[in-house]
């Protein structure tokens, strides 16, 4: 099959997104099938066999770090005709999208779309809270212009279909289980990501450093108990304001690691912390659940339906700072905390990236016999 994958961000970003969209690619390529990836240009011309084709990017207003966008081009028309591709997947549509969906239906080529950013959701920490319905109204009028569409959860799925938006289904989840492990414990990184105090109970944080990530969330446990430190590993927008937030706290800022240093950063930890409840999935609870790390989580759908409360981890309710408290005391017993790190990492032991691009696979196979029922 010859399969054209529009995205709005790829290489040499590092986001879930990302991750999920490489892992699918690579096993795509190894049976044969024929991709190209339209994408903002970064630079990135090949990916594991895969053509990467740029479109001009752009700085966006909401985000101050150095990552862009694309908007409209007429490349996306020519990149679709000369591939001539089976199928489309546009991936999260929003800017680029748009482009993509527009030519695609124009070239009459079966289209499918998956939803992973809760973008509505962001705009209460941006004040744009007043245009959520807009923005609904906007994304479901793009994804219903797709034969098929994908999300990463059955708590998304549910809130799309109450929106209104059309043939909605559920992307299985995957993580690479021999990446992440806790066989990569080191303690020079634990060091570093303690700060030298690895004694403490030592929180671990991976994402973007911005503001639907709450972040902050965490900051009472620290002010509360000596016996905590934290380690955030990202960068993005807020770090500046994040620094300056957790001054005079156990804190320490890594910016990003990748690789084996990320591999460690996982298992050099004692609690993964995922204060942030916009997620429509969370790939970096699964890696941290690979590695052997119990979770401390606020409470959402999403999260709720990888982290079983009390045995993999403990959620709280992200109102009620107290609760943050009561959850975190229950990760304080070391054998308690290895306890539940054990039994997250045998039970996402099953949940590789193959599984997950074989059904993916049969989704593309799914929206080729729609435009043929259609056609």
């Amino acid at each position: 099959m010859r399969i054209a994958i529009i995205t709005e961000t790829f290489l040499p970003s590092t986001d879930g997104v990302v991750t999920r969209l490489c892992a699918s690619i690579s096993r795509l390529r190894r049976q044969g099938h024929e991709v190209m990836v339209i994408a903002p240009d970064h630079g990135i011309k090949e990916f594991e066999g895969a053509i990467v084709a740029g479109i001009p990017a752009y700085n966006f207003f909401l985000y101050k770090e150095d990552r862009k966008f694309s908007f409209y081009s007429k490349k996306v028309k020519k990149y679709l005709k000369t591939f001539n591709p089976d199928l489309v997947h546009v991936v999260n549509p929003s800017f680029l999208g748009v482009t993509g969906i527009y030519y695609t239906k124009r070239l009459k080529l079966p289209l499918m779309a998956s939803y992973h950013t809760h973008v509505p959701k962001y705009a209460d920490y941006y004040n744009f809270s007043y245009m959520k319905p807009a923005m609904w109204t906007y994304f479901k009028t793009l994804h219903n212009r797709a034969l098929l569409n994908l999300c990463t959860s059955q708590t998304v799925l549910e809130e799309l279909q109450e929106k209104g938006f059309h043939n909605v289904h559920l992307w299985k989840r995957g993580v690479d289980t021999n990446k992440f492990h806790p066989d990569f414990y080191h303690e020079d990184m634990r060091k570093r990501l303690s700060g030298g105090k690895t004694d403490k109970t030592l929180l671990l944080f991976v994402g973007r450093l911005a503001a639907e990530k709450e972040i902050e969330r965490v900051k009472p446990l620290l002010q509360q108990s000596d016996d905590f430190c934290l380690s955030i590993v990202g960068d993005g927008p807020n770090r500046e304001t994040l620094e300056k937030e957790f001054a005079g706290t156990n804190t320490v800022f890594t910016g990003f690691l990748h690789g084996a240093e990320l591999a460690q950063a996982y298992a050099s930890a004692d609690v993964f912390a995922f204060p942030s409840t916009t997620e429509t999935l969370g790939l970096v609870l699964m890696e941290a659940m690979a590695a052997g790390l119990p979770v401390l989580a606020a409470k959402s759908g999403p999260t709720g339906e990888q982290i079983e409360a009390g045995r993999t981890g403990v959620l709280f309710d992200p109102a009620d700072p107290e609760d943050l408290f009561r959850a975190a005391d229950q990760l304080k017993e070391s054998e308690k905390r290895t306890k539940m790190g054990q039994l997250a990492h045998e039970d996402i032991q099953s949940v590789g990236w193959d599984e997950s691009a074989a059904q993916l696979m049969d989704y593309y196979e799914e929206t080729l016999r729609l435009h043929k029922d259609k056609s």
